[in-house]
């Protein structure tokens, strides 16, 4: 963070569109492949993934538009800003009430993990990109004053790579276990996650506390 410290605010501001723009790009290849791995395997959790990827390319187009207004315009519209960051928290509600109903619909039906070679390397490249965007996220936010927009958007990648961990590790472990419940319990503990980031971002309140 203390390297971006001196850096003029409208550069800043650019750096995070271009962060947000990469985002949206990324999160759209990504989502169809996982949604065409999801499909072709019948792997729920892979098509969950695919869900949160357009989830966050939402999450990014609406950062995206609030920072080149600002470029734009020079200036902040602080309500304009409050209703893009109620949107993104929202997009953590949807995500977390997604796979919280998913994740019970599988312990139900006893659903279980099948393994796809597409999946697996969309799932790994997710965990190598998602901590590397959502820190280079972060430093932005907290350059700009611990400027709330980023700070959501950084939030709403760290969300979606560990979901990316906990669908991999899902699938690991029921090929070294066989227990199917793995799956959707790692999936309650990222509905956790997300509804808490979801309400701090509804309230502004998202800090730099990555290191928890």
């Amino acid at each position: 963070m203390s390297s971006l410290t001196a850096v003029p605010e409208t550069q800043l501001n650019r750096r995070g569109l271009r962060l947000a723009r990469f985002t949206i790009g990324y999160n759209v290849v990504e989502g169809v492949l996982a949604v065409a791995a999801g499909a072709s395997a019948g792997l729920v959790s892979l098509l969950g993934f695919g869900l949160d990827s357009a989830i966050e390319s939402i999450s990014a187009v609406l950062v995206a538009q609030r920072l080149a207004s600002r470029l734009r315009h020079g200036v902040v519209h602080e309500d304009a800003e409050k209703r893009a960051l109620r949107l993104v928290a929202v997009s953590f509600f949807v995500l977390a009430a997604y796979v919280l109903v998913q994740g019970i619909r599988d312990l139900v039906a006893g659903a279980t993990p099948e393994t796809s070679a597409l999946g697996l390397v969309v799932l790994v490249a997710s965990l190598v990109v998602m901590p590397l965007l959502a820190s280079a996220k972060r430093r932005v936010g907290m350059a700009l004053g611990g400027d709330p927009l980023i700070l959501a958007d950084a939030a709403e990648t760290r969300v979606c790579m560990l979901l990316s961990a906990s669908t991999l590790a899902g699938l690991v472990l029921f090929q070294l276990t066989g227990a199917a419940w793995l799956d959707p319990l790692a999936g309650f503990v990222i509905a956790v996650f997300a509804v808490r980031e979801g309400l701090e971002a509804w309230h502004g309140e998202l800090v730099e506390d990555d290191d928890e």
